[in-house]
């Protein structure tokens, strides 16, 4: 029972971590209450690699 809750609790953590980071950083507006979050959040994904229009096209 209580591994159900754990990963339950992980599971809305993750999605509401998405939920922010769509609703703010993603679109380029700083967030309300705690901007260092955005700035962490952006920086952590500007770091990840990504597809350039040229190479997606194969």
């Amino acid at each position: 029972m209580l591994a159900i809750i754990l990963t339950m609790t992980l599971g809305v953590l993750v999605a509401a971590a998405v939920a922010v980071y769509v609703a703010y950083p993603h679109r380029g507006e700083q967030m309300p209450v705690v901007p260092q979050l955005g700035d962490a959040m952006r920086k952590g994904v500007d770091s990840l690699p990504t597809l350039e229009d040229s190479e997606s096209r194969v």
